[in-house]
C-alpha cells in the first residue's frame, strides 16, 4: 500500500510489473477506486510497468470538500506519474478516468503516448442531470443512488451476483465528499474541442449494455480523433473490465501491441 504525499493531497496508489518495463496507468470510475481493475491485472502481458490509483475522495486517498474541478482530477494524475517517474506512457482512463485521461493528453503529451478511452465520452450528462444527483446525495446519501447505479453499470444477470452486491457497497462506502466533489467536475466538464485536436493511438471500448456512457456516444468521442479505433464488447456493462475482464484484457492487450508500447 502506497500514499504519495503531492503537498494539498495523498493519494493511494499501487505499482505492478516491471520496474524499468514501458508505463501503463489505469484511471477508475466514479464510486469505485483503484480495485477496478483486479480482474484484468493478471491477464495483461508481462514486462509493463502498471500504476494504479485512487482518485482524490475515494479510496484510502484523501476526500477534501468539494467541489472539484476537473482540471485538479487532471493535475493530480500529472503530479502522480512525475512522483513515481512515469511519461510516455498508455493510459486508460474508465468513464470519470476517461475524462481525466483526455485531459491529460491535451496537456502533457510529453506523458502519454496513447490513450485507452473506455466507456466514456468527452461530455457525460448534463450540467443538470449531475446537479440533481449532487443535491439528492447531499440530502439523503449515496444509498440513495446505489440501486440505480448499478442498473445502468452491469446486465440484468450479472447484477443478481455476490460480486455485483460488493460492488454496490462499494458506491455506497465511497466518501460523500468523493462522490459530491468529483460529480461537480464532470457536470463542468466538456472536452470535445480539446479532445477533437489531439493526434495521438486512440482506443475507445464500449460496452453494449452500458447504461452510462451507451456505445453511441462512445464511439463519437472516438470519432473526434482521426485514426482512432472503436470496440465494443457484447453483453457488458459500464465496466466490462469487471463483467467481461478477458475480453477486455484482450482488446488492451492488442492495442498495446499494435502501438508498439510492448514487442509482441
Amino acid at each position: 500500500m502506497l500514499m504519495a504525499d503531492l503537498g494539498d493531497i495523498r493519494l493511494n496508489y499501487q505499482l505492478h510489473g516491471d520496474p524499468e518495463g514501458p508505463p501503463l496507468v489505469l484511471i477508475h470510475a466514479l464510486g469505485t477506486d483503484l480495485r477496478l481493475w483486479d480482474k484484468i491485472l493478471p491477464l495483461l502481458p508481462r514486462g509493463l510497468r502498471v500504476l494504479r490509483y485512487s482518485l482524490r475522495g475515494h479510496g484510502l486517498s484523501d476526500a477534501p470538500n468539494p467541489p472539484y474541478p476537473m482540471g485538479t482530477l487532471v493535475r493530480d494524475a500529472e503530479r502522480l506519474m512525475e512522483h513515481v517517474g512515469m511519461r510516455d506512457a498508455l493510459v486508460v482512463g474508465l468513464s470519470i478516468g476517461g475524462l481525466v485521461a483526455q485531459g491529460l493528453a491535451v496537456k502533457r503529451l510529453d506523458l502519454v503516448r496513447a490513450l485507452v478511452l473506455s466507456n466514456t465520452a468527452s461530455k457525460i450528462g448534463t450540467a443538470e442531470i449531475w446537479r440533481q444527483r449532487i443535491a439528492l446525495i447531499e440530502e439523503k446519501g449515496l444509498e440513495t443512488i446505489a440501486d440505480a447505479t448499478l442498473e445502468r453499470w452491469f446486465p440484468k444477470a450479472f447484477r443478481q451476483t455476490d460480486e455485483a452486491r460488493a460492488w454496490r457497497h462499494m458506491v455506497t462506502r465511497t466518501p460523500r465528499h468523493g462522490y459530491i466533489g468529483c460529480a461537480h467536475a464532470i457536470a463542468g466538464t466538456d472536452f470535445y474541442t480539446p479532445t477533437s485536436g489531439l493526434r495521438l493511438p486512440v482506443l475507445a471500448i464500449a460496452g453494449s449494455e452500458d447504461g452510462s456512457t451507451p456505445p453511441d456516444l462512445v464511439r463519437e468521442t472516438a470519432d473526434l480523433v482521426p485514426g482512432s479505433r472503436f470496440h465494443l464488447i457484447r453483453g457488458a456493462g459500464h465496466l466490462p473490465c469487471v463483467d467481461k475482464p478477458a475480453d477486455y484484457a484482450e482488446a488492451l492487450t492488442a492495442f498495446i501491441h499494435e502501438t508498439g508500447h510492448l514487442a509482441a
